[in-house]
């Protein structure tokens, strides 16, 4: 789950990381009333949405006035931003982040992620504060300093201070980043994040070190150790067809291809799609129904799959353990005479009972392709989304 900046820094807040003063504004009147409060010389006019890249689209500006707050704000609410990570459809701006001006001397970047490889966390730091981190990372690696975490220690005093010394800062910098960089993977350890994300962190010409920046991401599946953090999530700024799949509990994720996918098991989904890729196709989404692929899961699945209008056709791969596949097959049928499907269907199906399914979709007078292995099934799926049309 993914929040705004200004709801990662309340709870920055919380944990004493050092930001600027800032408030949320729905409004130009409260944009107003924010600069009102914060009393700043200048402040910045930040758009609120769930995605990087904000200034370069124009959704930050810096205002000088109260006749520049309200004209800013004016020409920022309601904008359809457009970044690198919004796509070319961009996102409607609905809220801004008000805040206080800051004399900044220097940018760094620091971010905090899960590194599956090695099963520890990372802390990252770059001298490259204020550029694309996927950027750095690809022409310039080298500057970006890790140190691995053991979850089960934590950041250590030691490795804080050696990430400020990375940075070539002062020691009374260090003193500050040493504190900042620990409030932040306590944030980070404690809210079960996925994702925590400062760029810029800056040093002050006042000296201080402040988060300018505050990008985080949850982890869904611990959210319930956090029911505080659902009032947090901005329905509006997810895609409607992933919110209408986390209604019927299925795990989906909207991408660019015309081949949809229907799998059970997250492994068995990401083989799909991989194989997909392989035969010369793009998958459309990441869909795994889970263990339990009956006629309603099925349905709501179609239904979901079908709103993508890219979608040139449907591949359903059911691996039949605990679910035999002959109850799949009999479910897919179901389905399909409940949700009208007007693309090609290729089915596979492997596991407890797969001779038996088979025997049924080929018997149904439905119009289905059934493949034999996997390989087939994908060769199938993709030469049908070049022939296939709604």
């Amino acid at each position: 789950m993914k929040i705004h900046e200004y709801q990662a820094k309340e709870l920055f807040r919380n944990y004493n990381v050092n930001i600027p003063n800032s408030y949320p504004a729905f409004s130009v009147q409260e944009a107003l009333e924010a600069y009102d409060k914060l009393d700043s010389e200048t402040v910045v006019i930040k758009a609120q949405i769930h995605a990087g890249g904000r200034g370069k689209g124009g959704g930050v500006k810096l205002a000088h006035s109260r006749d520049e707050v309200e004209s800013i704000s004016s020409s920022i609410l309601g904008m359809n931003l457009v970044t690198h990570q919004t796509g070319s459809e961009g996102k409607k701006v609905q809220r801004l982040l008000i805040e206080s001006g800051v004399n900044i001397a220097s940018e760094f970047y620091a971010g905090i992620v899960l590194d599956r490889v090695k099963r520890q966390f990372v802390f990252m730091v770059s001298t490259e504060g204020g550029v694309e981190i996927e950027k750095v990372a690809t022409e310039t690696p080298e500057k970006i300093i890790k140190e691995w975490i053991n979850p089960d220690t934590g950041l250590t005093l030691e490795q804080a201070i050696s990430l400020g010394k990375s940075l070539e800062l002062t020691d009374e910098q260090i003193h500050f980043s040493t504190e900042i960089f620990i409030a932040l993977w306590n944030v980070f350890y404690e809210m079960d994040c996925s994702l925590l994300e400062i760029n810029p962190l800056v040093v002050t010409q006042e000296n201080e070190v402040m988060a300018l920046d505050a990008k985080m991401n949850f982890d869904s599946n611990a959210l319930f150790f956090h029911p505080e953090l659902e009032n947090l999530r901005d329905e509006s700024e997810e895609h409607p067809a992933e919110l209408e799949a986390s209604k019927y509990k299925l795990n989906y994720i909207k991408l660019d291809g015309n081949v949809g996918c229907m799998v059970n098991g997250a492994g068995l989904a990401m083989a799909t799609m991989d194989i997909i890729k392989l035969h010369g196709g793009e998958p459309a989404n990441f869909l795994d129904v889970g263990g339990v692929a009956n006629p309603e899961t099925v349905s709501n699945g179609f239904k979901i799959t079908l709103s993508d209008t890219n979608v040139r056709s449907i591949l359903i791969n059911i691996f039949g353990g605990i679910v035999r596949c002959d109850r799949v097959a009999q479910g897919v049928i179901e389905a399909m005479k409940t949700v009208k499907v007007d693309l090609p269907v290729i089915v596979r199906l492997e596991g407890t009972n797969a001779k038996k399914a088979g025997e049924l979709l080929n018997n149904s007078p439905l119009d289905f392709i059934v493949a034999t292995s996997l390989s087939d099934a994908a060769e199938k799926a993709v030469s049908a989304a070049i022939g296939g049309s709604k």
